[in-house]
């Protein structure tokens, strides 16, 4: 994943995020189910080689943030909500950058951007959970 993330600490409101996911280079640890996800039935990564996250509004919640924008799959955009906790307290990483670390989650529905679209519901569920662990530098 490729990302830009503005975080202002004393106005959330103003933090920004634009990520790119490489879809094509998706890698689950299983090179058959790996190939069948790089197909048109699902990320038609001979079309679409990634998916992008851009933010419209963040906003703090007790327990982190809540982070709204538009996610792209395969061509087609639908409103997305991060939850994410986090920043973490920085640490200073091997580069001599202050690191902080945010986890964010979403649930997304594979028919609303034709994946999976061939299998039906009972055998592979539409709710998809996603989950991101971000390791960022501070620039």
């Amino acid at each position: 994943m490729d990302a830009t993330i503005v975080y202002d600490e004393k106005d959330v409101t103003k933090s920004t995020v634009m990520a790119t996911i490489d879809v094509a280079g998706v890698d689950t640890g299983e090179a058959a189910r790996d190939n069948i996800l790089k197909t048109d039935s699902f990320f038609d990564v001979a079309r679409y080689t990634t998916a992008t996250f851009t933010s419209a509004s963040v906003e703090k919640t007790a327990s982190g943030l809540k982070i709204a924008g538009n996610l792209t799959i395969k061509g087609i955009t639908k409103p997305a909500v991060l939850d994410v906790d986090g920043p973490t307290a920085p640490v200073t990483g091997m580069d001599k950058k202050q690191h902080v670390g945010f986890s964010a989650s979403t649930t997304i529905h594979r028919a609303d951007f034709g994946i999976g679209s061939s299998f039906p519901a009972a055998v592979l569920g539409d709710d998809v959970k996603v989950n991101i662990e971000l390791d960022v530098a501070r620039q």
